[in-house]
């Protein structure tokens, strides 16, 4: 039978479409890294990291403030596992490049369960000296769809970590002054899959004999790399009651070596010209610098309380160009633009100690998402994110303690509209929210 096409486009815009897959790969994993992890410290998630650099006590500070290594007078060693439910579910709907609507479901739950662990260690050398050594996650996020939903060509599967090494030493220059330095090693790597529209693609060379939805074919991109960076701490005790900690985190380059893998129905792979064939890619990102500042009070024997403020420059990830292997990608290489917000965390947290072995705690937050509605994509349907904190500290004896805290994330609407490399439209929003539960011990020797 005869079919009409109402639209025509151009076959080299939409042959583009490995590069806009590798874009949102490699892109996606430092917005990946955009859904950045505090998650490293079940005693200071209790407070919703209120206090995380100032407050005593607390093996995290390796990571959290190296600068208060030097206030621990023994070894610590500190295991943390916190397990991140995060749950997001599409509503909306959405068009191809001729007006049809596109099919399939909402996707179903796109967010996962994972555990993320952290290891702290703080040895003193002198009374002054302190070094310090941690392994944790500080960039992550997973997201993953049903295979047929209505937003396959944008996302399916969406896994992003970044385990980091972290070696720290801290001086007191006196009594009420210490800092701290550390150097960092970060291995990111990544795995992102989508649909590919090849019926969009072929509408023009076939003259209509094939339409949008009508053949899809399937891209996978992976890669990984090793980054260098490195942390700066202040520690100032302005009186005997209070703490104010000051942290600092670079900027950390990778230049990520991807290999991306396609599935094409045989019959039609000879008309994308050398394209949509395996082959290798790099490109050059970074995950990007943050800070803190954290005030820790200590009102007497029972009660104690701080707040916290930490500031991420997402802004410093703005473009993205890709360099292919395979020549037949090299036509359709450009540079891929990204709108990231600089962001701010929030939260204020106290604790009560009810007795010498137990200490409860409490915390508020408010957490600012880097992505904005022009840019937003279903790989991270971010919202800013309000917290709920509680937890409680058991001290079994001078030397081990064990602490537990869970947080509630209720997390803002994350509004779409956004448009695939082969014009699939997708409208609507996404409705999500968070649970954290978190457990450590710690053993001083």
């Amino acid at each position: 039978m005869q079919r009409t096409v109402h639209r025509r486009w151009p076959s080299p815009a939409l042959a583009a479409l490995p590069l806009a897959l590798a874009a949102a790969f490699l892109a996606r994993d430092a917005g990946a890294a955009g859904f950045q992890l505090q998650e490293n410290d079940a005693m200071g998630m209790g407070r919703a990291y209120a206090g995380a650099g100032a407050a005593p006590g607390d093996c995290a500070v390796v990571e959290n403030n190296p600068a208060a290594m030097s206030e621990f007078n023994v070894s610590c060693l500190q295991a943390d596992l916190t397990a991140i439910n995060f749950s997001t579910r599409f509503h909306g709907s959405g068009t191809d490049a001729i007006g049809q609507p596109l099919t399939g479901d909402n996707g179903g739950d796109g967010g996962t369960t994972l555990p993320v662990p952290a290891f702290h260690y703080i040895v003193p050398v002198t009374d002054r000296f302190a070094l310090g050594a941690a392994l944790n996650v500080p960039f992550g996020f997973q997201t993953e769809y049903n295979d047929r939903w209505i937003g396959r060509y944008q996302a399916q599967t969406t896994k992003l970590q970044s385990p980091a090494l972290t070696f720290a030493g801290s001086w007191k220059a006196s009594d009420d002054v210490s800092i701290g330095a550390s150097v960092i090693a970060q291995r990111t790597s990544a795995t992102l899959q989508q649909a590919i529209n090849l019926g969009t693609i072929l509408m023009t060379p076939t003259n209509g004999a094939v339409l949008p939805q009508e053949a899809d074919g399937r891209g996978k991109l992976k890669g990984s790399d090793w980054g260098f960076g490195f942390g700066l701490g202040l520690l100032w005790k302005p009186t005997p009651a209070d703490r104010i900690g000051v942290n600092f985190h670079s900027q950390i380059d990778h230049t990520i070596d991807g290999r991306a893998t396609f599935e094409i129905p045989s019959n039609v792979l000879p008309l994308f010209g050398g394209a949509f064939t395996d082959t290798a890619g790099v490109a050059d990102i970074n995950t990007p610098a943050f800070a803190s500042v954290d005030w820790w009070h200590t009102m007497d024997a029972r009660w104690s309380f701080g707040a916290h403020l930490g500031y991420t420059h997402w802004s410093s990830f703005d473009k993205l160009v890709i360099d292919y292997a395979n020549p037949a990608q090299a036509p359709y290489n450009s540079t891929a633009i990204f709108d990231f917000r600089n962001t701010w965390y929030a939260s204020i947290g106290a604790e009560y100690r009810l007795d010498d072995a137990w200490t409860l705690r409490g915390g508020l937050a408010y957490d600012q998402t880097p992505t904005v509605n022009a840019h937003r994509d279903p790989r991270i349907p971010d919202g800013n994110r309000r917290w709920i904190a509680a937890g409680i500290g058991w001290k079994a004896s001078d030397t081990l303690r064990f602490d537990a805290s869970y947080v509630h994330l209720f997390v803002g609407d994350g509004h779409i509209n956004d448009t695939s490399a082969t014009f699939d439209n997708l409208v609507g929003h996404f409705e999500s929210y968070g649970n954290l539960l978190a457990v450590s011990g710690q053993f001083m020797f």
